[in-house]
């Protein structure tokens, strides 16, 4: 009878005509000692390059009532094309959550040509023999511009004291923008930054990804952290000295670190499931700038697993709670069946797809968690079709 479903469907999201629109607010409960609370919040980004559509973004910031310094944070591109349509701000809830944890309002912005944000190979480098860097982070900066201004514009988030942080791709495009660096951004972050790797260690036209951070550097003045673990296998650790160095030539302001190999491939470093390794230079960097406080908030206390559920039952809710990737619903019966989803555009999608998943095991169903959060009591869904067991 005790049935679980996991999907990330790759249907396309729903999108509203608005440009800047709340689909899901959400509020979980923290550790209770610091009473720790995130809010979420799903956006479209006004950008006329974009299109009246926009860029996909995603928000977490603690729950208060005040304005949080913004972490504007950048994704990295993956070696095939056809991947990036399925990827989604969601996906680094996570990672945003860990600057949300430390006093910022985080956001993930889909540049143009990722997730369901428009704009197709817009920020292609070209050949590969003769790959262009230059043009290709032009396109990114003026994407992660367009955040800032409609960031700026809110009245829970300020631009003043902010932060921006990237991996991959998102790295370059974190580090290009400093060279170009917008009013109140006073540090950035750099996790194995590069393009144009398309295999291990088989990088387009290195000489001319060196170049362009040259270029980057002779007009970066922001105080910058760079990371590279031993065993990237995108930028090696000769390519991510060359990087450095060149930067640092045109009098970029950037402290290097080499982390220890990580994994297989040390270019994941930067992932939800090894913040203790990565975090702790994050933190350093932003004390010695004062701008980490003496606390950092607690993320969210897992839930409880429903009663009914058995023991192996409640294994499949712990994979529930470890998937952090927004939104998902998890729901039971009074006899121990279940059924979860995770991975849909909105909240009420996942509702609704995981009760049909349950039903399919159990007459009788409700909701127990959305997202963090537990449902709120509602009356049973049932259907008369009867439970079946595979």
């Amino acid at each position: 009878m005790l049935h679980a479903i996991e999907a990330f469907p790759n249907r396309p999201m729903t999108l509203p005509r608005k440009l800047l629109l709340l689909i899901a607010g959400l509020v979980v409960a923290g550790a209770p000692a610091r009473a720790a609370e995130f809010y979420t919040e799903d956006l479209r980004i006004p950008m006329a390059e974009a299109g009246p559509q926009g860029l996909e973004a995603f928000l977490v910031r603690p729950a208060g009532t005040k304005r949080y310094p913004l972490a504007l944070l950048s994704h990295g591109s993956p070696r095939s094309f056809d991947d990036r349509a399925t990827m989604s701000a969601h996906k680094y809830y996570g990672i945003a959550l860990e600057y949300a944890r430390r006093g910022f309002a985080a956001l993930i912005v889909m540049r143009r040509g990722y997730g369901t944000s428009p704009g197709g190979r817009v920020d292609s480098v070209g050949g590969c023999a003769k790959a262009a860097y230059l043009p290709a982070a032009a396109v990114a900066v003026a994407d992660l511009r367009a955040a800032i201004d409609a960031m700026a514009r809110r009245p829970d988030v300020t631009t003043t004291g902010m932060i921006a942080a990237g991996q991959s791709a998102g790295g370059l495009a974190t580090v290009a923008l400093t060279a170009q660096a917008p009013a109140g951004l006073v540090a950035a972050i750099n996790f194995a930054g590069g393009r144009g790797s398309r295999g291990d260690d088989d990088v387009c036209n290195p000489d001319g990804l060196v170049q362009a951070f040259a270029t980057f550097g002779k007009t970066s003045r922001v105080p910058m952290l760079w990371v590279y673990a031993a065993n990237d296998s995108y930028f090696g650790p000769d390519l991510a000295r060359r990087l450095h160095d060149g930067f640092r030539t045109g009098g970029g302001n950037a402290k290097f670190i080499a982390a220890p190999p990580f994994g297989d491939d040390g270019h994941y470093l930067y992932a939800v499931a090894s913040r203790a390794q990565w975090t702790p230079y994050v933190d350093s960097f932003l004390r010695e700038r004062s701008l980490l406080g003496r606390d950092i908030l607690n993320p969210p206390d897992p839930l409880p697993p429903p009663r009914q559920l058995k023991e192996a039952a409640r294994t499949e809710f712990a994979r529930y709670l470890a998937s952090m990737v927004p939104h998902k619903a998890f729901a039971v019966s009074p006899n121990g069946g279940y059924g979860w989803r995770s991975g849909h555009a909105t909240a009420d999608d996942a509702r609704r797809e995981s009760l049909a998943a349950c039903m399919k095991w159990s007459p009788t169903c409700t909701l127990y968690a959305i997202d963090d959060r537990l449902a709120e009591p509602a009356p049973a869904a049932s259907t008369d079709q009867s439970a079946r067991a595979r």
